[in-house]
């Protein structure tokens, strides 16, 4: 079977393309996009499609692209198709949201196309993968860590995106190059062996091949059979989803624990794996997250979380996991210029106080929700704050001077919730570590003639 009709067999087998489809192609000048570009274009009339081409300058190789844009349009133009060029910053968008130089680059890249898609009303967007990407992926994947869902490789087709070329080999690419006369421009980067997919390319996939000459196709049908499981658990996926989640933003997913608890590792997987990729904020969890996140569900005590990159914290609470890349609450600063009621709002909570006489007090308090000072030790107006750099404080019945830090530590109080924590103040002196234990230099004795009585309530909104 010539390429071309190898790739008509792929644009039907997964329903690429319909009549009246328009149809924009990511063309970059290397061998893969033009061969799309030149086949598609073959079938245009057949198919019944309509075609426009963009190419995105990565700014990256600054000494090459203009020679690849006059290329690209040299191209299209003797074709007669629609071409357009954009630019984006992939080295400030990976300071921006701290990805490698490659992720930052599809992620923008995926955008701009979109963007000219909905500009020129594209449909579809035609990219260039072939069977020897799938291949590099699948073993990429396989390297740093995956599931069957990684193993599935590229899809031919995800929404309006379309891979005509996935089941064509390189070397069927550059064959019908040749034999059309087709000229085309090498990216420098793909020659480096920096870079692990360039790896598998030039070094490893070489090597298999004196095991399995094939292996290429093996690799695709690998792939081909993952993806046809994955759509099966993805019926089953969404189904327990749509049951377990209570609460979701673009950056926290809260999911009822019980079922995650009895759930088969299996489907748990799957179903997390699910969940982060539905919460915008959760991306960059990998394999080896979920597997931490699976012994927290089955092995962890209530409160119990985990930290992972990008400041994504995972929590076990008592009846729902949370997974968050919410910053921690940082506590305001309140003052309480007299006796009364104050509500701290970051803590949900309602803080009254009262002045009395020493023989008035029924209950001093444990100083989790209640607490009793000597009145005459304070002075107006008491602040309440979060922690700073370098608190101390002398914690009752301790008998010597604790800094904060290492009394949070010793309380076993989760870093993330650390600025959170009210701290009542007077001067330069923490008072009361609201919620947890007086400061051993303000408790009542038997000196004391007029007390300062604090309650917690929750606050009910």
């Amino acid at each position: 079977m010539d390429i071309i009709e190898k790739v008509k067999e792929t644009v039907q087998k997964y329903h690429m393309l319909a009549h009246g489809d328009h149809v924009l192609i990511g063309l970059s000048g290397g061998p893969d996009s033009v061969c799309l570009l030149t086949i598609i274009n073959k079938l245009k009339h057949e198919l019944g499609v309509h075609l426009s081409a963009a190419y995105i300058d990565h700014g990256l190789r600054p000494d090459e692209t203009p020679y690849e844009i006059d290329f690209c349009r040299d191209l299209c133009n003797s074709l007669g198709m629609p071409f357009i060029t954009r630019s984006i910053d992939v080295k400030s968008y990976v300071k921006e949201k701290k990805l490698n130089k490659q992720e930052a680059a599809r992620e923008l890249r995926y955008r701009v196309l979109n963007e000219i898609a909905a500009e020129t009303a594209a449909n579809k967007i035609a990219l260039g993968h072939n069977a020897g990407d799938q291949s590099e992926t699948i073993l990429m994947r396989l390297f740093r860590g995956t599931g069957p869902s990684g193993l599935s490789g590229i899809p031919p087709v995800r929404r309006h995106i379309i891979r005509p070329l996935i089941e064509v080999e390189r070397i069927e690419i550059e064959k019908f190059l040749e034999d059309e006369g087709m000229g085309f421009v090498i990216d420098s980067s793909n020659l480096k062996h920096e870079y692990l997919r360039n790896k598998i390319r030039h070094l490893i996939i070489p090597a298999i091949k004196n095991i399995n000459r094939d292996i290429i196709k093996t690799l695709s049908r690998t792939a081909d059979i993952f993806r046809d499981e994955e759509r099966y658990f993805e019926i089953i996926v969404t189904k327990t989803l749509m049951k377990l989640i209570t609460r979701k933003t673009d950056k926290t997913i809260e999911i009822f624990l019980g079922p995650l608890e009895a759930m088969d590792t299996v489907i748990l997987r799957r179903v997390l794996r699910r969940a982060i990729d539905e919460t915008k904020g959760l991306h960059g969890i990998s394999f080896i997250h979920i597997e931490e996140i699976m012994s927290l569900i089955k092995s962890g005590k209530s409160g119990d979380r985990i930290y992972l990159p990008k400041d994504i914290r995972v929590i076990k609470g008592y009846s729902t996991l949370i997974l968050t890349s919410e910053k921690p609450a940082r506590l305001g600063t309140y003052s309480i210029d007299s006796p009364g009621e104050i509500i701290v709002t970051e803590s949900s909570v309602v803080l009254r106080s009262a002045t009395m006489g020493i023989d008035e007090v029924k209950d001093y308090g444990d100083a989790q929700k209640c607490a009793v000072i000597d009145a005459d030790k304070v002075h107006f107006p008491l602040i309440i704050r979060g922690r700073l750099h370098g608190d101390f404080f002398y914690p009752m019945g301790f008998g010597k001077r604790k800094k904060l830090q290492d009394y949070f530590v010793d309380e076993k109080i989760p870093r993330d919730e650390r600025d959170a924590v009210p701290l009542l103040v007077c001067g330069n002196n923490i008072v009361w570590v609201i919620g947890y234990r007086l400061d051993e230099r303000y408790r009542v004795d038997k000196d004391t003639e007029r007390v300062l009585k604090f309650e917690i309530k929750p606050l009910k909104i």
